[in-house]
């Protein structure tokens, strides 16, 4: 059963997360000198939504940057990472085990580690082997604080002058979310509230999301796992141009099971003209099989407005599905149990 408070809380979140972006605006690097220096790549290490800040970095770099981001969901790093490399270890609690691991495989290399985290032994190791902390503010779970497990990097970044452009995209993108928030939230009812709307269509159905490579793969992405962890409910996705060579074929049985898929596709005005081809043409051709098909525009100008747009609407409809069940969105309780017997 829900609690109100609990939820109303999660909703807090959701409102206040253009509120996230604005006040990363105003941090100071004091440390930035002495990370500045010719590096061969980035790597991001942290896992769930943590590392959702480094799937976006990464898509975006891949368009501004000249050198490549990697993300790293592991206790181990790549081999590559050595002394040319500039590694974020992501974990907002600061006590995700894979990430400790990894920071101190990073110091054990000679990279240069910079840590994003609101506290915990990330924190601590960190200022004990003099590398950089970025504090964020505590008091969210995790999937709550994606703005502050973005935007603290990416503007870093830019200051370090890899990511030119960022500081003018995330203005754009607060102005984006607060226009989008007036429609999204729990006070604006169906049909005007697509959020509510695609939960009630997705209700006791599997919804799978279907993303772009390189454009609305991160927010299909976080589609899926924010489904799972507000509604506590399967999702799954896939991207475009890849599922065209494999998961479109899968349309044809059992007929029963492909009545109680939702398919929610992300589109964008910048997507490739073949791709959004693609979209057009495999709509056609799932439409009739599924029970539903639903199509989602991203909003703004600036690839972050942009997939930030799409992130935000389905962080709405992932907590409008929870409350669709009777469920509260807030607890992770199988999450929880992992960790307990872990710690044993």
């Amino acid at each position: 059963m829900q609690n109100d408070l609990s939820v109303e809380k999660m909703m807090g979140y959701l409102y206040e997360l253009p509120d996230q972006f604005q006040n990363s605006l105003g941090l100071k690097f004091d440390f930035i000198e002495q990370y500045k220096k010719v590096y061969h790549n980035i790597v991001v290490t942290g896992l769930g939504g943590s590392a959702i800040g480094g799937d976006i970095l990464r898509n975006y770099a891949a368009k501004q940057a000249s050198l490549p981001v990697v993300v790293n969901r592991d206790y181990t790093l790549p081999a590559f990472v050595g002394t040319d490399t500039l590694v974020f270890a992501v974990s907002y609690s600061g006590n995700t085990e894979e990430t400790l691991e990894a920071y101190q495989e990073a110091v054990k290399r000679g990279a240069d580690v910079i840590v994003l985290s609101s506290g915990g032994k990330l924190s601590e190791y960190a200022r004990r082997d003099n590398k950089a902390v970025i504090q964020v503010p505590t008091g969210f779970v995790p999937r709550a604080a994606a703005a502050w497990l973005f935007a603290p990097v990416a503007l870093l970044l830019g200051q370090m002058g890899i990511l030119p452009e960022v500081e003018n995209e995330i203005k754009e993108t607060v102005e984006i979310l607060k226009q989008l928030r007036e429609s999204l939230n729990p006070t604006i009812d169906v049909p005007v509230n697509l959020a509510r709307v695609i939960a009630g269509k997705t209700r006791d159905n599997i919804p799978v999301i279907w993303g772009t490579t390189g454009v609305s793969e991160v927010a299909a992405q976080r589609w899926k796992a924010q489904i799972n962890e507000n509604a506590k409910s399967p999702a799954y996705y896939n991207v475009f141009p890849e599922l065209n060579h494999n998961e479109i074929v899968g349309f044809e049985a059992p007929r029963e099971l492909l009545q109680r898929q939702v398919y929610i596709i992300l589109r964008d005005t910048r997507d490739y003209d073949r791709i959004q081809k693609r979209i057009d043409i495999s709509k056609n051709i799932i439409k009739d099989q599924v029970k539903n098909v639903i199509e989602v525009y991203s909003s703004g100008e600036s690839y972050l407005a942009r997939v930030f747009s799409l992130i935000y609407i389905g962080d709405y409809a992932s907590v409008y599905l929870a409350l669709e069940y009777g469920i509260n969105p807030t607890p992770v309780k199988m999450i929880d149990y992992l960790k307990e017997q872990l710690a044993k």
